[in-house]
């Protein structure tokens, strides 16, 4: 997939690795906006082309009582304003076939969650958007299987296809980057590496997902050195209040020095 087919997205020719970033949902204008800002300069400042990512719904929570979401017109409207307002290319997940169209209207980018990615008519109804598709690879799926589901979006006549990486289950309540992945799925679509999402710990017996924080920068990093396309990463300004994901998502504040290493990696790999 030719980066340029993402509307509004910058830096193009920088020969660097793309970035998805922003918070794992929306929990309102403020904190979205807020997040854009910030990400935004700093990925001009590193000539990164920038995705704004941000969930207007959860539905793949561990309990009933978890945050979902602040409403889904007005969690996409924001998306909108995020998007129009600092001139950027914006992403969300979708739950159902018929959330395809409706957030098509708000967003560039249609990410079809990990749990989902098997689920042939969600795949095809996002794919016949024509919005550039982000496929997250299932926990429980290889590498080589992620052929199919890409298949499954070209053949519905969209060949704006990426796939993701965000670990594989080890054991019952912790996850692995597996980075002999990263080639295999190279060679048949633009391959992202989701971080922060691959230091999850699921499944804890309290009913809220735990994560490795401190290890962001080694999984990002081996990454960049693997050869990824581009980069997945949430964050927040206050991970330890965000209403979803927090035990995983980088500090924002933490952000530009992170990214700063990954781009002189990125120089010293493209002399190679």
């Amino acid at each position: 997939m030719n980066l340029d087919s993402i509307p509004k997205i910058k830096h193009t020719d920088s020969n660097n690795f793309f970035l998805m970033a922003g918070p794992c949902a929306i929990e309102g204008e403020d904190m979205a906006m807020l997040i854009a800002e910030k990400v935004a300069a700093i990925t001009d400042r590193l000539k990164i082309p920038y995705i704004f990512k941000g969930s207007y719904k959860k539905a793949n929570r561990s309990r009933i009582d978890s945050f979902t979401g602040i409403g889904d017109q007005k969690a996409l409207e924001i998306l909108k304003k995020v998007s129009d307002h600092f001139d950027l290319p914006t992403v969300t997940d979708i739950h159902e076939s018929d959330d395809a169209k409706v957030a098509a209207q708000y967003v560039d980018v249609l990410q079809i969650p990990a749990f989902l990615v098997r689920q042939t008519d969600l795949v095809v109804a996002a794919a016949k958007t024509g919005k550039v598709i982000n496929l997250k690879k299932g926990q429980f799926m290889s590498p080589e299987s992620m052929q199919h589901a890409v298949k499954k979006v070209t053949d519905s006549g969209n060949d704006k296809v990426m796939v993701t990486d965000r670990g594989t289950m080890f054991g019952y309540q912790d996850m692995v980057v597996d980075f002999r992945g990263i080639p295999t799925m190279k060679s048949f679509a633009t391959t992202v590496l989701d971080v922060t999402h691959s230091l999850q710990q699921p499944n804890q017996s309290v009913g809220v997902t735990g994560g490795r924080p401190e290890m962001i920068s080694t999984i990002a990093r081996a990454g960049i050195a693997a050869g990824v396309d581009g980069l997945f990463i949430e964050t927040h300004f206050d991970p330890a209040n965000a209403k979803s994901d927090g035990a995983n998502m980088l500090d924002l504040a933490k952000l530009e020095e992170l990214l700063a290493g990954l781009v002189a990696i990125r120089k010293t790999i493209n002399h190679l």
